[in-house]
């Protein structure tokens, strides 16, 4: 006996269990792709595998509808796999252990795969299904989004011919997605020539901050301990010379730093000055961070007397300009959408390695215009201080569209289906949409899906019922699109 098997909608979870029995973390996914393709040979269903693994069904439309305007179904095939620290499962070839508790689908000590492995079962019901009203339909299941879209990015829509695109990743139930932001990894590269040269060496910090990531909690105006650091440097130096030895704050360009280390050399008779500047900067910092991050601490300890290898002083001049100068966090809010972070930018990793520093920054912009102004920007002042930029990572936004016809129906059937009033969002951080929408850029798209809770972690769980309302919807739309 299946676990789900006796649960609504039956066709829909009877996959979802399925595929929960193929792995299918993220790098893993061949063989989900392959079930796919399988499945839609098994009933005469046309089907595209590429070199990736991206899967394209194509299904004709139901007597009748022909003439309608084609829809996308759209989803992807990996998922996140973690686990408990004391789980044995193996990612690689064992089967999730599915229960449901109180009315939510688990699995056991892993995380669920519900993102989006719920988007693959409405996929695959839907192409089973003959009772279902539908314009022509063609399903894409892409692979690796979760580790950078590559599926989405690589994939050849040259004979995709649908103009209505329900994208099924998201998670959270009548909350539907118009517009997400594109991004890029900027890194700025600043070359350093180092002396040998002595005096006391100490260590300067900046930590207690609450970090966050760089979409979700950059509205909340938190700290940035490397942007703060260079602040700290500044002052030291605008009143005593100091020689930096090195810097370094955060590990994770989409993370906002919470702690940056710098150890500096002093001349012993300026170490007096130079606590007192720290102390006032920690003061000062206090103050005004009070409300977002008021653990904030800046301290300085001394390490003794010796000789170092330190960053020429025209050359440390050139970093602490680049740091001083870039903008960082929001810089635009959106003028369609209330409250929603249109442009921003974190700087996360900063690092003096090897003679060159380098300052690695996610940008993030739901208008590709401003995210490339920002970009300019960026190598402009590394350019200033005579180094460069190197672009990575890069994704397309996409823009949110002051008028859609495929959103005004989605609004009003989930409306007249549940009594209840939709919203719509626009989120500040990357979908596969982006791509869709660069690819086909007259394509009306929405982005919605069940209730799932806790996604990525073990305790992801997804609600049972709203998998059901969220399939009632998807039947509903096909039925009336056009």
């Amino acid at each position: 006996m299946r676990v789900l098997e006796n649960f609504e909608p039956k066709e829909v979870l009877k996959y979802f269990e399925e595929i929960s029995m193929i792995p299918r973390g993220s790098g893993n996914t061949k063989a989900l792709s392959d079930y796919c393709v399988s499945f839609a040979k098994d009933r005469g269903l046309f089907v595209r595998q590429d070199d990736l693994g991206n899967v394209i069904i194509k299904k004709p439309a139901t007597k009748g509808r022909e003439q309608d305007a084609g829809v996308i179904i759209q989803g992807h095939l990996d998922m996140v796999a973690e686990k408990k620290t004391d789980s044995v499962h193996d990612f690689m070839k064992d089967s999730l252990k599915l229960y449901v508790e109180n009315g939510f689908i688990k699995a056991k000590d892993t995380t669920l795969g519900g993102d989006d492995g719920i988007a693959v079962a409405y996929g695959l019901a839907i192409l089973d299904s003959n009772d279902i009203s539908h314009p022509s339909l063609e399903v894409i299941f892409t692979i690796d989004e979760e580790t950078g879209m590559d599926g989405a990015r690589e994939l050849d829509m040259s004979d995709i011919c649908g103009r209505y695109i329900l994208n099924l990743d998201s998670e959270e139930e009548g909350i539907f997605v118009a517009g997400c932001a594109g991004g890029a990894k900027v890194k700025a590269i600043i070359s350093y020539r180092t002396v040998m040269t002595e005096g006391i060496k100490c260590t300067v910090r900046v930590e207690g901050l609450k970090g966050g990531h760089s979409g979700v909690e950059i509205d909340k105006k938190r700290g940035n301990a490397d942007i703060i650091m260079a602040r700290v440097l500044r002052e030291i130096c605008s009143h005593v010379y100091i020689e930096c030895i090195g810097i370094k704050g955060g590990s994770k360009d989409n993370a906002i730093p919470r702690e940056c280390v710098a150890e500096i050399l002093v001349n012993e008779n300026n170490i007096a000055e130079v606590k007192n500047i720290v102390n006032e900067m920690d003061n000062i910092l206090r103050a005004e961070l009070l409300s977002s991050d008021g653990d904030i601490s800046v301290t300085m300890a001394e390490n003794g007397f010796g000789a170092y290898m330190v960053i020429i002083p025209e050359d440390f001049k050139n970093i602490l300009f680049y740091l001083n100068t870039i903008p960082n966090g929001i810089q635009n809010m959106s003028a369609d959408i209330e409250g929603l972070v249109e442009t921003s930018l974190n700087l996360g990793i900063l690092e003096t390695e090897d003679n060159c520093m380098t300052a690695v920054s996610s940008v993030r912009s739901s208008v590709g215009s401003r995210k490339k102004y920002i970009m300019d920007k960026l190598n402009d002042i590394a350019e200033k201080a005579e180094g460069f930029t190197e672009v990575r990572g890069e994704y397309p936004a996409w823009e949110y569209k002051r008028t859609s016809k495929l959103r005004e129906l989605v609004n009003k059937t989930y409306r007249e289906l549940f009594g209840k009033e939709p919203k719509t969002n626009v989120i500040h951080a990357g979908l596969e949409c982006g791509y869709f929408s660069e690819k086909k850029p007259d394509a009306d798209i929405i982005a919605f899906g069940p209730d799932i809770f806790d996604i990525h972690t073990t305790e992801e769980r997804m609600s049972i019922e709203s998998v059901e309302r969220c399939y009632r919807l998807i039947k509903e739309i096909l039925k009336n699109i056009h």
